[in-house]
């Protein structure tokens, strides 16, 4: 956006959500090799629109330039692939689909979601922008059409006879710049009577758990279900379900067909989520006010807890290299001076350092050679898992630490 202006309904964007400086994109690690290079820093200033209730960042970076060599790959989160395999078993059912029906995911990373369609004899198709990611799927027998989905590609594929009785899209509705073109995509692609489903982090957990650090340029938007709702009924698709998941601190699975589509009811459930993002306030203006706030109370609760660490002479190494953490640390200005390093099962990762804060990410095997007196869960919304794999830690009287909603140290 050249001005400030809603990526929705264009309506001018005066009111600020959270103000987080100047920070790297969050996925853009650096090689050891270039650790003295510069590296560009963006404002990273969400916005709330007065008009729709769109919370959004100004785009600085195009898709091409943040997605087209990514360094996400969805498959080494345990619990990620728990959650995938179990909504293939669920839709598979609900759905009726058999060997037929044609599943598309938008945004299909390394196949992680669409392997365990094909292993029931579903047939699949992943649109990938990333092409390095999108050759990872291909290898595990998933075909990826390597694209960024829109208007063009919809129609593209349309003309080639896909025609999808499910199409997927998993964390990246807030992941494109121009949301209407890629609504209007799933409206053109979709098989009539098909089902989309979106999901994506539910904004109204975002705000009630000061999960600030969910904020990054790579997601360009931050919803709710009005918000979802209203942009799919511009281009002709009707919300008739929606579920709440536990995934990434609380998401929104949301259920779409063409708005036409008599066979598929709307479920109280709509009805129950959308009086609930009343009653908090996201429609109106106080709640968005209160959030920058909140922000700055755990920007201070982390530097304490660091700033005592240190003087008490403990060691503290973090865990994970996700996006959230990245922006976690900038916004704090902690480095390596505070955080020797951190860990990631990732080895696309390992052997870099973050972006911003230099901090060095290693193999997790390094918390058991090293040892420190406090692990930093990252990617706090995996906790159970990490705490899970890293038992060890409390055998030499370590112990974890989540940075969200407030630094706290866990029992």
């Amino acid at each position: 956006m050249t001005a400030k202006a809603c990526r929705f309904c264009q309506a001018p964007l005066h009111e600020s959500f959270a103000d987080l400086g100047m920070t790297p994109l969050s996925n853009a690690f650096i090689a050891p090799d270039r650790a003295g290079a510069m590296e560009p820093f963006y404002p990273l200033h969400a916005y709330v629109c007065s008009a729709c209730r769109l919370v959004q960042l100004e785009e600085f970076e195009s898709p091409q330039h943040i997605f087209g060599d990514y360094i996400y790959f969805s498959s080494y989160s345990e619990s990620w692939l728990r959650h995938a395999e179990a909504y293939a078993a669920k839709m598979t059912q609900r759905l009726d689909l058999g060997a037929d029906a044609l599943v598309v995911e938008i945004a299909s990373n390394d196949g992680y979601l669409l392997q365990y369609f094909r292993q029931r004899g579903i047939r699949v198709l992943g649109v990938e922008p990333a092409a390095n990611v999108a050759a990872v799927a291909e290898r595990k027998g998933i075909p990826s059409e390597v694209a960024f989905f829109g208007v063009q590609t919809a129609t593209r594929l349309r003309a080639q006879g896909v025609a999808p009785d499910l199409m997927a899209a998993n964390n990246v509705l807030a992941h494109v710049p121009d949301i209407n073109d890629f609504v209007r995509g799933f409206a053109i692609l979709l098989k009539p009577g098909g089902v989309v489903t979106v999901e994506f982090p539910h904004l109204l957990r975002l705000i009630g758990e000061s999960q600030f650090d969910t904020i990054y340029h790579e997601h360009f938007s931050y919803l709710s279900l009005h918000v979802v709702q209203r942009i799919f009924a511009r281009h002709g698709l009707r919300v008739f379900d929606v579920e709440q998941l536990p995934t990434h601190g609380g998401s929104l699975r949301v259920f779409a067909c063409q708005a036409g589509a008599a066979r598929h009811d709307e479920t109280p459930a709509v009805a129950q989520v959308l009086a609930g993002e009343v009653a908090a306030g996201l429609e109106g203006d106080d709640v968005y006010r209160r959030f920058a706030r909140q922000v700055v109370e755990a920007k201070c609760a982390l530097l304490r807890f660091l700033i005592d660490a240190q003087a008490q002479g403990k060691r503290v190494a973090a865990y994970g290299a996700p996006a959230k953490g990245n922006t976690l640390l900038n916004y704090c200005g902690v480095g390596p001076e505070l955080i020797a390093f951190t860990v990631d099962r990732s080895p696309h990762k390992q052997g870099m350092l973050l972006p911003g804060t230099r901090i060095p990410v290693r193999a997790p095997e390094a918390i058991l050679q090293e040892k420190p007196d406090y692990v930093l869960i990252l990617p706090w919304n995996l906790r159970d898992e990490i705490i899970a794999q890293m038992q060890a830690v409390r055998g030499w009287g370590g112990r974890f630490v989540v940075p969200v909603p407030t630094t706290r140290v866990l029992a």
